[in-house]
C-alpha cells in the first residue's frame, strides 16, 4: 500500500480556509498570525478571521469574563494595529476594554458590544464626566 504524507500547508488555500474557518477567529489570529508563512499570514489576514473579534468567554452559567492577560497583550501589541482596517465589530468587557481600544484606529468598526460596564466605566469613558 501507497502512503503519501500530506502537510498542512500542502493543502490549497481553499482547504485550509474551510480548516480554518472551523475555528474561532480569535484562535486562528493568536495562533497563527505573524508567524514565518507568508502563505498564512495572508490568509489569516482575510476578512473572515478579522471582521468580529470577541475579546470575552462565556461560562456555562452566562458568566462574562475576560481573556488571558497573555492573549490580550499580543492582540493589543502585535496584531489588532495590523488589522484594525477590517475590524468592524468587538465584544469587550470593562477590564481589557480601554486596552484594546487605544491598541488600534479601528477606521471601519461599527457595532462595539460591552459586558460586565458599570456606571464609573460608563461616566469615565462615555460621558465626559467624572464619577463621584
Amino acid at each position: 500500500m501507497n502512503q503519501s504524507n500530506v502537510r498542512f500547508l500542502d493543502l490549497p488555500d481553499e482547504i485550509l480556509l474551510i480548516i480554518l474557518k472551523k475555528l474561532h477567529n480569535m484562535d486562528v489570529l493568536y495562533s497563527l498570525f505573524d508567524v514565518n508563512n507568508q502563505r498564512l499570514h495572508m490568509i489569516v489576514k482575510e476578512k473572515t478571521f478579522t471582521n468580529t473579534l470577541t475579546f470575552v468567554l462565556t461560562t456555562k452559567n452566562g458568566d462574562i469574563l475576560s481573556i488571558v492577560d497573555s492573549i490580550t497583550d499580543r492582540f493589543c501589541i502585535n496584531i489588532l494595529p495590523n488589522i484594525d482596517y477590517n475590524i468592524k465589530s468587538l465584544v469587550l468587557e470593562s477590564q481589557s476594554m480601554e486596552r484594546i481600544l487605544l491598541a488600534a484606529n479601528y477606521p471601519n468598526l461599527t457595532e462595539l458590544k460591552l459586558y460586565n460596564v458599570n456606571d464609573h466605566i460608563v461616566s469615565r469613558h462615555f460621558t465626559g464626566k467624572k464619577y463621584q
